[in-house]
């Protein structure tokens, strides 16, 4: 359970390295969430929202962090991502994040 747990909440990943090698934050909640607060650099794709840019996200060929208020969301995020071929990790709570970049 406690593997499961860290796969879906992305511990143990260097998120600094990946922001060096150009990873681009994607925060998947809402745009009312989103303009509440979120890190500065991200970009906002609703999680809805986010099958329908998919196509967009492959050509950019960058790794992307999906950040979120929990992280549930953001991993159902990356579970999408992943499918469609594009690097992926779940950066979780986006406050948390903040201080892991």
């Amino acid at each position: 359970m406690f593997d499961f747990l860290k796969k879906m909440f992305g511990s143990g990943t260097d998120f600094k390295a990946l922001r060096a090698k150009g990873a681009v934050i994607i925060d998947v909640r809402t745009p009312a969430e989103y303009m509440a607060g979120h890190l500065e650099d991200s970009l906002n794709i609703p999680l809805d929202s986010l099958k329908a840019q998919l196509p967009v996200l492959k050509k950019k060929s960058q790794p992307i962090i999906a950040v979120c208020r929990s992280g549930a969301r953001s991993g159902v995020a990356v579970a999408q991502l992943k499918q469609a071929g594009i690097e992926a990790y779940n950066g979780g709570a986006w406050i948390s994040l903040k201080q892991k970049v």
